[in-house]
């Protein structure tokens, strides 16, 4: 057995040696062996972390790929939603802003009665022009009745069934339409062209027209109320060997966006055809 003085020069040594050690690491000196020591273990446990998070990740990937999927597709489905209701709040928007125009169109004519169609349809034949709403003789229309919008005049109606009812459009080429130009006055009789254009014909030599003269309705002839806009004057054509002269026409609707129109349901045309002579044949 070692006596207790021994015991105490091993402490004192043991104690001694980790002094002398603290003191060389602290200067710097056992830097060399620490890294040389140390190297080996750091690479080593590099190597086994490295390898653990590849294992980790390899077998949790199969779940994190089908969280994701699912994601993927819960996302696509909301996405999808989203744009159908943006769009369903785009057409709102854009029927209550032609109501509205209507509105104001309605209360600034007070001596007319209107009846409300959407346009449900379109002639597929590019040499006719007319549109197909969903008002018919079971909402009080009529053949003959004048159709409108905020914009100016858009027809008449020119075939009614209970439901539906077929409107000609003032650019059709068999519509024919007495008017007025403003401030002139001259009259004329506007037609459509089977190309969509429409022009007005028969204005006398000596009317002073000018391009950006308005077109109304005159009210002659009974088959529209006076008054109506139609367009403005684009062109004109003078010649001095011509009884009449004529002029091309902007329309003051735009017929690719006929959405809602309106029916004016107290106007009855009238039919002067018995009253107009004819000629009688030698």
């Amino acid at each position: 057995m070692s006596s207790p003085s021994s015991r105490t020069i091993q402490t004192v040594v043991l104690a001694l040696l980790v002094i002398g050690l603290i003191a060389l690491a602290l200067g710097g000196y056992l830097t060399p062996i620490s890294r040389y020591i140390l190297t080996p273990l750091v690479t080593a446990q590099t190597w086994l972390a490295t390898r653990f998070q590849a294992l980790q990740s390899y077998i949790s990937a199969p779940q994190d790929v089908a969280r994701i999927r699912q994601r993927n597709t819960e996302l696509e489905a909301q996405v999808s939603k989203l744009q159908a209701e943006i769009i369903d709040l785009k057409q709102q928007i854009a029927e209550t802003r032609i109501l509205s125009a209507l509105v104001g169109f309605a209360r600034a004519n007070p001596d007319n009665q209107y009846s409300a169609a959407a346009v449900i349809g379109r002639d597929a034949s590019p040499f006719l022009q007319y549109v197909i709403i969903n008002r018919g003789s079971d909402n009080g229309i009529r053949r003959g009745m004048p159709v409108v919008n905020d914009q100016g005049l858009v027809g008449r109606i020119a075939a009614v069934t209970a439901t539906a009812s077929r409107v000609q459009l003032i650019t059709d080429n068999a519509s024919t339409i007495n008017v007025r130009l403003d401030p002139s006055q001259a009259q004329g009789v506007l037609q459509g062209q089977i190309t969509g254009d429409v022009l007005v014909n028969m204005i006398p030599q000596s009317a002073n027209v000018q391009i950006g003269d308005l077109v109304l309705t005159s009210g002659l002839g009974g088959t529209y109320p006076p008054n109506i806009l139609i367009g403005q004057v684009t062109g004109v054509r003078k010649r001095d060997y011509d009884l009449f002269q004529s002029a091309s026409i902007q329309p003051a609707v735009d017929f690719s966006q006929l959405q809602i129109v309106l029916v004016i349901t107290n106007f009855h045309p009238v039919d002067i055809g018995p009253l107009v002579p004819t000629q009688v044949a030698p």
